[in-house]
């Protein structure tokens, strides 16, 4: 156990995670009253930060006592002690960087306070803020300052490689994966798989597309299948339509970068298995532009946020594409717009509802924290299944990176699962253009 600290909690840690105060062991938490200023502005609304503010304030009252702003609260056994600080001196070090009294500012100014009222000089005090900004300012002010560490994933190498591919297998095996549909038993194979795992085994004659099915125990041929009119392009798109189009396999994130075919390659497996779920539903987060509200749009609520939607809509327009218009495939993709098996809406739509029998997209999952994707999937039904598409390097919330996005955080957590898959994808194929301006912008 290393020595006790006293940490500073910034306003967007407390909406990133509302429990984020279980988390920091025996050390004590102090939350300047600006925080509760700042949360009493986000309790109204239906996003998971105004959800993340309201339970916050009322974890807050069942702690609340004359001791909680006197000399604090106890968290419990094991645990530090919770104060509030009621101060609000703005600290002549602040002032003389920073003259305006900002939110931020009175935060740092706390932290400050802290520092100087700790009898103990060996015990460190510390800001913590997922706000990138706000922690170049305490370090140019010599205040220690860290990121809120606790759902950050460490190993994020793998949203940056491709399937492996394993060599110098036996030829004979080979050839007895494409003779046996069903696969062979995976003990022929000195090869430690995950569950799900797919992957590329290649002898001096011949190679196959695999995947290690854990609900058999074997290594099975994945196929260049279509999907509604959908051709794969590559062995990563095989390998993708291979575990979305399995039943068994609940749970899905496809990652990639931008063009590799990701929410296209879902909607295309959807609508392949309609007949399967009594809904298709596609959903994204609405991260707003330039930190405006939807509110400056006009129209009601569906006729704001559809723009944010228009990138769905164009996936599905693809695949109506590849159809003669009054086709039976074309019509059937209107016929199930309009009949309310297919359906595209804001995300914020979906919370609080069961989601039975359903094929769902999540798009755009990294800017969704990790308790917003823990929040989603634990409204899966029977016979739901869930597909996360998204890019970690193409993050628009402020307190979110590559590390503590929800995207990153589920495929860390769930590997291993025997219902969970991931899928990388790395090879855009949106066209040569978009592929050039990825890899070299």
């Amino acid at each position: 156990m290393g020595a006790k600290k006293n940490f500073v909690l910034d306003t967007n840690v407390i909406l990133h995670d509302y429990k984020c105060i279980e988390n920091f062991q025996e050390n004590d938490i102090y939350l300047p009253i600006v925080v509760l200023e700042e949360l009493d502005k986000f309790k109204k609304g239906n996003d998971q930060i105004n959800y993340n503010a309201r339970e916050f304030v009322r974890e807050l009252d069942t702690l609340t006592s004359n001791d909680l702003f006197l000399k604090g609260a106890s968290l419990g056994p094991g645990k530090g002690t919770l104060h509030v600080v009621t101060g609000d001196k703005y600290q002549e070090k602040i002032y003389q960087s920073f003259p305006e009294r900002t939110p931020d500012h009175r935060i740092l100014s706390c932290t400050l306070s802290v520092a100087e009222s700790e009898k103990d000089k060996r015990v460190k005090t510390i800001l913590v803020t997922k706000d990138v900004n706000l922690r170049m300012k305490a370090r140019s002010l010599g205040i220690e300052v860290e990121d809120y560490i606790n759902d950050k994933v460490i190993n994020v190498n793998i949203f940056e490689r491709a399937q492996d591919t394993y060599e110098n297998i036996d030829p004979e095996l080979i050839d007895q994966m494409y003779a046996n549909p069903a696969g062979l038993d995976a003990e022929l194979f000195d090869i430690k798989l995950e569950p799900n795992e797919c992957f590329i085994l290649k002898s001096q004659r011949n190679s196959i597309l695999a995947r290690y099915n854990p609900f058999t125990n074997k290594f099975k041929r994945v196929e260049k299948s279509s999907n509604y009119g959908i051709q794969p392009r590559n062995a990563e798109q095989s390998f993708a339509f291979e575990v979305l189009n399995d039943p068994e396999v609940k749970l899905i994130g496809l990652t990639g970068k931008a063009g590799t075919g990701k929410t296209l390659l879902a909607l295309a497996s959807a609508l392949k298995q309609a007949n399967v779920y009594k809904q298709i539903l596609l959903a994204r987060p609405i991260v707003a532009l330039a930190n405006k509200d939807l509110g400056f749009l006009p129209g009601d609520e569906k006729q704001k946020v559809a723009p944010y939607m228009q990138p769905l809509f164009d996936n599905l327009n693809v695949i109506k594409g590849q159809f003669a218009p009054g086709s039976a495939d074309a019509r059937k993709v209107d016929d199930l717009q309009k009949s309310g098996q297919l359906v595209i809406e804001a995300l914020a739509f979906i919370r609080g509802r069961s989601l039975s029998e359903t094929f769902c997209i999540i798009d755009e999952a990294q800017n969704l924290t990790p308790h917003e994707i823990k929040t989603i999937i634990t409204r899966a039904g029977e016979g739901t299944k869930m597909v996360f598409t998204g890019d970690i390097q193409q993050i628009d919330s402020p307190y979110l990176d590559a590390q503590s996005n929800g995207l990153a955080y589920m495929v860390d957590k769930m590997k291993g699962q025997d219902l969970f898959a991931h899928i990388n994808l790395i090879k855009g194929e949106r066209s040569q253009l978009s592929e050039l301006a990825s890899n070299l912008l």
